[in-house]
């Protein structure tokens, strides 16, 4: 017996919902780009630049002290946060003056004074990031993430008409920023790996789209008679099972890395949750809805499949 999280056949009338999805999508979206604006983004050393030592005590660690010791050796600003378990620390320090052997010096002096004053501590890893290099990398990061939506807009394009292609981007800015919107207000750390959770969750919800906007293209060709609403409805339920199938697959997957993964991946695992289930939803609701606002050419050269199909399922929205 084949496992079904949804029936093969539904007729959920899904664009009757598009503007009070399209509604709650705007607001969150105006609220992420204020959010961004006010409270801003929590950087990691990718993009701030400085240097991020990972250590390990035998006991569970005191911040307070720890931060206590880093502090007085007047490098600036020190912050020490626990990193997964109580015994690990992540110590976090600005860029000093000079290059890179004078952050390692930095680095050096500051293991040695946690040695003096910590018995048995434990430095697990160490990153040294320059302001030039940090800079660099939020330049190059926003380039890729823009470059690969300019893309799909071509490619969408190309494949299908430009209702199409453009339904497909706003959905994916639609996925983007409210996954930024979210990493502001819950100030989760945006470094590097996050840039790759975002393209990634770009690819992901593009496949949800595309599948849906095939299944449109086809209907469209088959009922002539069927108002766009209807063919919009009737395609993204034919393709519901497929979809919810494979995101919730995808879900099991991500949980148990965010659940076992460990803390360095956690941030990437939970920027891939959030998108997988936004995604999804942008691919039902967004895409579609806008899809049917901008309307579609139809093909008159070839004969409806069934003159009598379903002509009034999803005729007013």
């Amino acid at each position: 017996m084949r496992l079904k999280l949804v029936p093969e056949e539904t007729s959920f009338d899904f664009m009757s919902l598009g503007k009070w999805a399209a509604g709650l999508s705007i607001a969150g979206i105006l609220a992420s780009i204020a959010l961004v604006v006010v409270m801003g983004l929590n950087f990691g050393i990718d993009f701030r630049g400085g240097t991020m030592i990972e250590a390990r005590t035998q006991g569970p660690a005191d911040i307070g002290a720890i931060r206590a010791t880093a502090s007085d050796l007047g490098f600036g600003e020190v912050q020490v946060q626990e990193f997964g378990a109580p015994t690990d620390v992540m110590l976090r320090i600005g860029t000093v003056d000079g290059d890179g052997d004078a952050q390692m010096a930095v680095v050096g002096q500051v293991q040695d004074a946690l040695s003096a004053e910590f018995e048995g501590i434990e430095f697990r890893r160490v990153e040294v990031v320059g302001p030039k290099v940090s800079g660099e990398l939020i330049t190059d990061g926003l380039l890729a993430l823009a470059l690969s939506i300019g893309a799909i807009l071509i490619y969408i394009w190309l494949r299908f008409e430009w209702q199409f292609a453009l339904g497909a981007v706003i959905a994916l800015v639609h996925d983007v920023l409210l996954t930024v919107g979210l990493f502001s207000v819950l100030q989760l750390e945006f470094n590097l790996s996050i840039i790759a959770a975002l393209l990634t969750i770009v690819g992901y919800s593009l496949n949800d789209t595309v599948i849906v906007f095939d299944r449109v293209r086809e209907n469209l060709r088959k009922y002539k008679q069927m108002p766009l609403a209807g063919v919009l409805n009737l395609s993204i339920n034919e393709t519901l099972s497929r979809t919810v199938m494979t995101s919730g697959t995808t879900l099991l997957a991500l949980i148990a890395l965010y659940a076992l993964g460990g803390e360095v991946i956690r941030g990437f695992t939970f920027a891939m949750i959030w998108g997988v289930v936004v995604g999804t939803y942008s691919s039902i609701f967004i895409a579609a809805f806008f899809l049917l606002k901008l309307g579609v050419s139809r093909d008159w050269s070839k004969p409806e499949k069934d003159p009598k199909a379903g002509t009034n399922f999803g005729a007013q929205v």
